[in-house]
């Protein structure tokens, strides 16, 4: 009995542990039902029911990216979908970049004739 009392207070010093870290990462905005302050609180004072409480009702969800058919895939860099990023639909469509890279080509031409003609 005494083992079984032993490996019951391991387990609920692992899970009161991971609930800790759990809550402190979380960021503010994804935890449900209470402020983070307050779930910290509670899984600080009652550290069983307190992390089991926050396993049920406070964890955010993890939201499943859908891929059905006419589902639009979650891009692999966010950062490409901020607004206000300019993108240019065609390079075509941008003479101002295309100018640019004809000059540094010709640059990089020059240079390179200069460096073959000194060797």
């Amino acid at each position: 009995m005494l083992y079984m009392d032993g490996l019951l207070g391991f387990v609920t010093l692992g899970l009161w542990i991971f609930c800790l870290v759990d809550v402190i990462t979380t960021d503010e905005s994804s935890c449900r039902n209470l402020p983070k302050m307050l779930w910290l609180l509670l899984v600080l004072l009652v550290p069983l029911v307190g992390s089991i409480v926050w396993l049920v009702a406070g964890r955010p969800q993890q939201v499943s990216r859908a891929t059905g058919r006419y589902e639009r895939n979650a891009p692999a860099f966010p950062e490409y979908d901020r607004p206000g990023r300019f993108a240019a639909t065609s390079a075509d469509d941008d003479e101002e970049f295309l100018r640019k890279c004809r000059e540094r080509a010709e640059a990089q031409r020059k240079l390179a004739r200069e460096k073959g003609s000194e060797a």
